[in-house]
């Protein structure tokens, strides 16, 4: 049996020349997009199975890349290069804004994504704030999982030393001039099976459940499931800054406490207010 697996793939998929440029594309952003694009097909189906014009789909995808991807970006030098922002602004600034895009947190897309669907729901034609983000968790549980297979590739936000048979050794990731072959937590997949297991859970929730569920519910199960999971995890994963290496609980952790707390709010406010929105209104709308 193998004491653990040598883990040494290429980020790249493939590099391009383009006018004496190499260009290459990465397993990271093909997975990335293709979050969106598996999304706005489970989305396009779901709204489909509740009566709901498909073609509202397409407006709401505008949205949500947009939310996503300035949320993780924002959040990841807010979050994490926030000493940047103090001492250079501007520099700060031009950093979040600079090609490619290195450094992504998503916290931060949680803000932006909740805060981009009241505005969605603000038109009178859309359906309602909580009957939208009950299923909209269900297509980001998924896209978790790609976005964190996407991180295995990039060899990053992986975990400390293990001697479990499943360590991955991130070759591309070791000083061999320092440090040995070292079997890691791949808390990349963690995160990547436990988002499956979301996916699971709140698609048999909104499959055979939507009808007596009241509206938020799945929203708040997700967001305390995914985050209290987050928190969990990072007691495996290594520092992703410096800063947090004397920290008793790192970023990660911190910033998954306010987003259990949100998941408990909605929960409590979906069973205090029971809101089932009717099939007739969607339909009208």
């Amino acid at each position: 049996m193998l004491a653990y697996i040598i883990w040494d793939i290429s980020p790249n998929v493939i590099t391009i020349d383009f006018f004496g440029a190499s260009l290459p594309i990465h397993w990271y952003s093909l997975l990335f997009a293709s979050s969106f694009l598996v999304g706005q097909a489970l989305l396009s189906f779901i709204f489909r199975s509740d009566g709901v014009a498909v073609s509202k789909v397409e407006s709401l995808l505008l949205y949500m890349v947009v939310a996503t991807v300035i949320g993780t970006r924002v959040g990841h030098y807010l979050f994490y290069e926030w000493e940047l922002l103090v001492a250079q602004p501007w520099d700060w600034f031009l950093s979040m804004i600079s090609l490619p895009f290195y450094g992504l947190a998503s916290h931060g897309a949680t803000i932006t994504i909740l805060w981009a669907l009241y505005l969605y729901t603000r038109h009178p034609d859309n359906p309602p704030f909580l009957w939208l983000a009950d299923r909209i968790v269900i297509a980001v549980a998924l896209g978790g999982a790609l976005i964190r297979l996407g991180n295995l590739f990039n060899s990053e936000i992986y975990g400390k030393p293990t001697d479990l048979p499943w360590g991955f050794v991130f070759v591309r990731e070791t000083d061999f001039n320092l440090f040995p072959l070292v079997p890691r937590h791949p808390t990349q997949l963690y995160e990547a099976f436990f988002c499956l297991f979301l996916f699971a859970f709140t698609f048999y929730l909104w499959k055979y459940k939507r009808h007596t569920l009241p509206e938020g519910a799945i929203t708040g199960l997700f967001m305390i499931l995914l985050f209290g999971f987050r928190f969990m995890i990072e007691f495996l994963k290594t520092p992703q800054e410096g800063f947090e290496n004397n920290m008793l609980l790192n970023m990660g952790q911190w910033l998954s406490m306010p987003a259990i707390l949100t998941g408990l709010m909605i929960l409590f406010y979906a069973q205090k207010h029971k809101l089932v929105t009717s099939k007739t209104h969607l339909m009208k709308n």
